[in-house]
């Protein structure tokens, strides 16, 4: 392979990670570079498909507003790691340790006694003009008089190799996780490597984070229970709160999960209410506490900040954090850490001025053409400003703007940030590309923690100037090099688990993921059950050789809502299976079913998800103009496969608890509600005694195997309906379903202590008691046995809508969260 250098540029104004000015590589990535080096361009391609595979069956994503790629956008992640050797690297921590301290103060100050305003240290516009300045939080202290639980700082290193701060992350930090993952995958494609070079490990952070949190929570001699606050799906690094959750075992909850009650937080479970003790929240401040704060916010918790000021839970970061935030305040907190504590900052900020004092606001005025212009407050939504990009129009609206309203502007020195190299599978080669990194702090016992680590992001272009992963940029890992700590990767356990402290259930699992599991039962089914008949209709519509049996199966579709009622019958089809304006298509069911998974993604497993994404990786080949029916089919049989897969991980994969349950509960009222209306209206139709209506009765049943096997013979009706009707061995029979929902829900009614389902008992008799031998009767004629047909009809007409009233019963029952007085009325 040639050499990787041979078209690296190396530019005179930037700092070069890898390289010294003369061209030669660093001591510290010698052992890398070698190793790069001795490789072909074929294994470097190999490890970064190995990164690829790993992100996409892991199913990690950050979600950019407006991509092309949609919600759910690929985590990008380069191949090489960020080397930083131990020496450096204590500096650096020892400055951001330092740092978080001292915001921690200022935010005392700044909710306590105000005294750095009071004394002209701390602008008060800075402070009282941000958004996320919260006056109801005043005279709130925390306890230990923690306010940063974690802290993030974005760093860049100027050409002279120093590090800078560029801006400060306190109200709800993220990537942290994003930084463990990037760990888990870059460590595997160079494991040796990751091992000869002693990279210093990361999950002593997360641990100080847990014993934090748990330190902290007014647990009143309870076993603290800690959850994590996100706003949803839709959030960008969804991702991130979901694996955080699963790492630190919290669980995952939405503000509707939560409710208060006499100034307590509470977990909304199946089996009631359990008291929150500490929260670690990824939801801005504002949006917190629609009571007190923004009242428009549909993802906080009413009451919470009551909860707070009373001290009965902990939230990490503590409310109004986020006013720490303003690039204002880097330009003021030198002089700040040195009437507090006395010493010099460690890390110095990168040369920030306020323009709210008019000679900064001069200065900025006349040297406009060599700064970046900044909102102060997050309000100002405009991105940041490059005074030598403007025009002299432009220029002049831009100083306009400053002398208007100049408290609301920030301006700041350009940072040239460093370089550091990238791969390139399509060259073979490595290319600079800029860099900032991101590191974490937590708050210990005594002192700040620092992650050994952190998020390296990597601009997208080569000639970009700002590092944004919202603009398309990419991560690596980041490998702080020497010593490891004694304690290994090993999570230590918090306390002794003796046996009377053994669990069996999951005691803290949010009703909504449980209804959501439910859903995604139903929804698997329901794929499946649509699935099977759009096959059975387009074999039939393809083979062209029964139009009864072809018929008959379309007027089934047309019963079950499943064929638009517009258009020829091959476009009835196409909309059926792939209509985005059609409700009951299948591509909408399997977006519902999409939906409903990624909602309860922290209790499938890593296979269980990776069927999931494979599942919707095939629905979206079939995005294309022309789709042929032959294509269709193959689409529909592998479909077909991967929702059995779907089945056979919940039988085998899950733990029998409550979420299990429900889930196989919805699966089951689902495959009873279906088979029931399709068997009702299969006897109500013309092909009952139809020879291909029959077969394709039994391939919708999924039984055509079974009755081969047992027959040897043509389908015949009698049998047929023994099968898909009384026979209490096949899965795919009324009345085994019948039965298993049946006893679910009596288990059910029994632990929750609710009135029995009386009416499926009912149900479960009459269909027993049914005599298919009334149907070979030679003393009834052709219209006796239509009435027997149409009554047996009628029968399943009631399974099908008893089993709908059981689904809205169990919605009420379990999902509501309604009053006490409100819960007797609806167990009635």
């Amino acid at each position: 392979m040639p050499d990787l250098l041979d078209r690296y540029p190396l530019s005179a104004g930037s700092y070069h990670e890898m390289l010294e000015a003369d061209g030669a590589v660093r001591p510290h990535w010698r052992r890398l570079f070698d190793q790069l080096q001795r490789s072909t361009a074929a294994q470097l391609g190999q490890r970064q498909a190995l990164l690829a595979r790993q992100i996409q069956e892991n199913g990690v994503t950050y979600n950019v507003y407006a991509d092309p790629k949609g919600a759910d956008r690929p985590w990008e992640l380069d191949l090489l790691p960020h080397l930083i050797p131990a020496a450096e690297w204590q500096q650096v921590a020892a400055g951001i340790a330092q740092r978080a301290k001292l915001l921690n103060a200022v935010l005392a100050d700044i909710y306590g006694p105000q005294k750095l305003i009071a004394e002209g240290l701390l602008p008060a516009e800075l402070v009282y003009g941000h958004n996320n300045f919260l006056w109801p939080c005043q005279g709130i202290a925390p306890p230990e008089g923690t306010f940063l639980h974690m802290y993030a700082v974005d760093l860049a290193r100027t050409p002279d190799g120093r590090w800078w701060v560029t801006a400060d992350r306190t109200q709800a930090p993220s990537g942290a996780g994003y930084a463990l993952e990037n760990r888990t995958i870059v460590s595997r494609a160079f494991p040796e490597l990751y091992r000869d070079l002693r990279v210093q490990h990361l999950t002593g952070f997360f641990r100080t984070l847990q014993e934090t949190l748990a330190r902290l929570a007014p647990s009143d001699g309870e076993t603290p229970l800690v959850v994590l606050l996100t706003p949803g799906r839709f959030n960008e690094s969804y991702f991130e709160h979901l694996y955080l959750a699963r790492q630190l075992g919290y669980p995952l909850v939405e503000g509707g999960d939560l409710t208060v009650r006499d100034a307590t937080v509470y977990l909304k479970t199946l089996s009631g209410l359990r008291r929150v003790h500490a929260i670690m929240r990824r939801l801005d401040d504002d949006f917190c506490d629609p009571l007190e704060l923004r009242t428009d916010s549909a993802l906080g918790v009413p009451g919470l900040l009551q909860a707070v000021r009373q001290g009965r839970v902990v939230v990490g970061n503590a409310l109004g954090s986020g006013v720490l935030e303003s690039p204002g305040l880097l330009g003021f907190l030198p002089k700040i850490n040195e009437h507090l504590f006395g010493e010099k900052l460690i890390l110095p900020s990168i040369a920030t001025w306020w323009c709210g004092e008019p000679p900064v606001l001069d200065q900025a005025i006349e040297k406009l053409g060599e700064l970046l212009i900044k909102p102060a407050f997050p309000s100002q939504s405009f991105p940041p400003v490059f005074g030598r990009d403007l025009d002299a129009a432009q220029r002049k609206a831009m100083v306009e703007r400053l002398q208007a309203r100049p408290y609301a502007y920030v301006a700041q020195e350009i940072a040239q940030l460093s370089q550091a190299p990238v791969w390139q599978a399509e060259g073979g080669q490595l290319q600079p590309r800029a860099i900032g990194m991101r590191v974490y702090a937590v708050a210990g016992k005594h002192d700040y923690r620092v992650l050994p680590g952190g998020l390296t992001r990597v601009a997208a272009k080569a000639d970009a100037e700002v590092v944004s992963m919202q603009r398309g940029g990419a991560s690596k890992d980041t490998w702080v090099l020497g010593e490891r700590s004694p304690s290994g990767e090993q999570w230590k356990a918090q306390r002794a688990i003796g046996v009377h402290d053994l669990v069996r259930l999951d005691p803290y699992l949010p009703s909504r993921v449980v209804e959501n599991l439910f859903w995604f039962g139903r929804y698997c089914e329901r794929c499946d059950d649509s699935a099977r008949l759009l096959r059975i209709i387009i074999g039939r519509y393809v083979d062209g050789d029964d139009p009864q049996a072809l018929e008959a199966a379309v007027a089934l579709a047309d019963s079950l809502h499943l064929l638009p009622e517009e258009g020829d019958l091959e476009e009835r089809l196409l909309a059926a299976l792939l209509g985005e304006d059609w409700p009951f298509s299948l591509r909408a069911n399997l977006q519902r079913l999409q939906w409903a998974a990624s909602q309860v993604r922290g209790k499938l497993s890593r296979e269980n998800w990776q069927a999931l994404v494979e599942l919707q990786r095939e629905a979206q080949s079939l995005d294309t103009e022309e789709p042929d029916f032959g294509e269709l089919l193959d689409f529909l049989n592998r479909l077909v496969m991967s929702l059995a897969a779907l089945s056979g991980f919940a039988l085998d994969d899950m733990t029998r608890d409550e979420g299990w349950r429900f889930l196989m509960i919805g699966r089951r009222l689902e495959r009873l509600q279906f088979l029931s209306t399709s068997l009702a209206a299969f006897l109500r139709g013309a092909a009952v005694d139809d020879q291909a209506g029959l077969e394709w009765l039994l391939e919708l049943g999924n039984s055509s195997i079974t009755y081969r096997s047992r027959y040897l013979a043509v389908p015949q009706l009698i049998p047929v309906l023994d099968l898909l009707l009384l026979d209490e061995q096949n899965p795919h029979a009324v009345l085994f379903q019948l039965k298993l929902v049946n006893r679910a829900l009596r288990r059910l009614n029994d632990e929750f202590a609710a009135p029995r389902e009386r009416g499926l008992a009912l149900l479960i008799e009459r269909l027993r008691h049914f005599d298919l031998g009334t149907l070979e009767n030679p003393l009834f004629g052709t219209g006796s046995a239509n009435a027997v047909l149409e009554g047996l009809a009628g029968l399943l007409g009631e399974i099908a809508a008893s089993s709908s009233q059981v689904s809205d019963r169990l919605a009420l029952r379990h999902f509501a969260h309604v009053d006490d007085v409100n819960q007797q009325t609806v167990s009635v």
